[in-house]
C-alpha cells in the first residue's frame, strides 16, 4: 500500500451535515379525493337526470328482496334477520367487490361512485312528487291530490282532506331528505360505494317489510332495527342542516329541542321536528297507515295548519338541506384524507450534492478487492 493511500484510509472522513426539509403540505388521499368528485357528480346527475323510469337499480333490488322473502318468510325475528343479513349483506359484498376491481383506476372508480350515488339518491324525483301534490291541491283537486299521494307515502289518501294531505306531503318530504339523500350521502363518505348501496339496501327493506303488520310484526323486526341504526347519522346531519338552512333557526331549535324525543320514531321524530320548527307549521296527530290509525304526538303544537302552500316551502328546503349535505360529506372525506395523510407522512431530506468518498478510499478498497 503507498503511503498516500494509507495515509488516505486511516484519516478520518467527515460526514456530511444531514437536514430535513419541511414536510410538504398534506394532499387528500386520491381515493378521498376520488370518492368526494364521484358523489359530487352523482348528485348532480340527480338533480338534472332524476330516477330513471325504466331499469332503476333499486327497484330490481326490491324485486329480488320480495323473492326472498316468499322464500325466507317465517313467523320469527331469526327468519327475518337472515333475509335482512341475506339482502343487505350481499349489496354490501357486491359493491365492495366492484369497488376493489376498479380500485386502481381513478376514472372507472369516480365512475363507478357517481353511478351509484346517482342510484341511490331520490332527492329530485321527491322534488317533483311533493310538487305534483301541492298543484293539485292548489288547483283544488283533491281526487288527484290523492291519486299522487301513494307515490310519496303509505298512507291511506282516501279519508283526508286538503289539509291532511298538505301534511303528509311535507312530513314525507322531511323524512326522506333523510332516507333519500343526506343519510346516502353521510354513508358514502364513510364507506364508500359499499356505504351508499348498503345504506339503501337496509332503507328499502325496512320500507318493504319494516312494518307493524301482524304477517311482519316479528319478521320485519330486523330490517326495522337494522334502519334505526343506519339512519341515525343522517337523521341528526338532516335535522340540524333544517335548523341551519331553514327560514325560522331560532323556531327550528325550539321545536327540535322540545318535540322530537316524543316521536315513535328516533330518526323521523328530530327530522320532522326540525321541518315543522323551521316553516313554523304543525306536524304530527292522527294517521292512518294500511288500515291502522295513529295518534302520534303534535310536533310544534303552537304553530298553525299546514297549508298546500308550504309544500313547495318544504321542497326549497330540502334542497337546500340536500345541497349543505353535500359539501359536509365531501368537505370531511377530503379534510379527514389530509388529516390522515398528514399524520402518516415521512419527512425525507431533501435532494442535494452528494459529498464525493476520497480517491484514495475508492482506491483502496479497489485494492483491496483484487487481493
Amino acid at each position: 500500500m503507498r503511503a498516500e493511500d494509507a495515509a488516505g484510509a486511516s484519516a478520518p472522513r467527515t460526514p456530511a451535515p444531514l437536514t430535513s426539509a419541511p414536510p410538504a403540505p398534506a394532499l387528500p388521499r386520491s381515493t378521498d379525493a376520488v370518492l368526494a368528485a364521484g358523489t359530487a357528480l352523482g348528485f348532480l346527475a340527480d338533480l338534472l337526470l332524476a330516477d330513471p323510469r325504466r331499469g332503476h337499480p333499486v327497484a330490481a333490488f326490491g324485486r329480488a328482496a320480495t323473492a326472498a322473502e316468499r322464500l325466507l318468510w317465517r313467523d320469527h325475528r331469526g327468519a327475518g334477520a337472515l333475509y335482512t343479513a341475506l339482502c343487505a349483506g350481499g349489496t354490501v359484498a357486491a359493491a365492495a367487490g366492484l369497488s376493489h376491481a376498479v380500485r386502481r383506476s381513478p376514472a372507472a372508480s369516480g365512475a363507478l361512485t357517481a353511478a351509484v350515488t346517482w342510484a341511490v339518491l331520490g332527492g329530485t324525483s321527491l322534488g317533483r312528487e311533493a310538487r305534483a301534490v301541492g298543484a293539485a291541491l292548489e288547483a283544488g283537486d283533491l281526487a288527484g291530490a290523492r291519486e299522487r299521494l301513494p307515490g310519496l307515502c303509505g298512507r291511506d289518501p282516501q279519508s283526508l282532506d286538503a289539509q291532511q294531505i298538505a301534511r303528509a306531503v311535507v312530513e314525507s318530504v322531511a323524512e326522506n331528505t333523510s332516507d333519500a339523500v343526506v343519510g346516502a350521502l353521510v354513508w358514502g363518505a364513510a364507506a364508500g360505494v359499499p356505504g351508499l348501496a348498503g345504506f339503501r339496501a337496509v332503507n328499502t327493506l325496512d320500507a318493504m317489510a319494516g312494518h307493524k303488520s301482524p304477517r311482519l310484526r316479528r319478521f320485519g323486526w330486523a330490517p326495522a332495527r337494522l334502519d334505526d341504526v343506519a339512519g341515525f347519522p343522517g337523521s341528526r346531519l338532516t335535522a340540524a342542516l333544517a335548523v341551519l338552512a331553514g327560514p325560522d333557526p331560532r323556531g327550528a331549535l325550539r321545536v327540535l329541542r322540545s318535540d322530537a324525543r316524543r316521536h315513535p320514531s328516533p330518526n323521523a321524530g328530530p327530522v320532522e321536528a326540525a321541518f315543522a320548527g323551521a316553516l313554523g307549521v304543525r306536524l304530527g296527530g292522527t294517521l292512518a297507515y294500511g288500515g291502522r290509525v295513529e295518534h302520534r304526538p303534535v310536533l310544534g303544537p303552537g304553530n298553525r295548519p299546514v297549508e298546500p302552500r308550504d309544500i313547495e316551502r318544504a321542497v326549497r328546503l330540502s334542497r337546500r338541506v340536500g345541497a349543505l349535505a353535500l359539501v359536509v360529506c365531501a368537505g370531511g372525506r377530503l379534510a379527514y384524507g389530509a388529516l390522515r395523510g398528514g399524520t402518516t407522512a415521512v419527512s425525507r431530506p431533501p435532494a442535494g450534492p452528494r459529498t464525493a468518498r476520497p480517491a484514495s478510499g475508492r482506491r483502496r478498497a479497489a485494492g483491496e478487492g483484487r487481493g
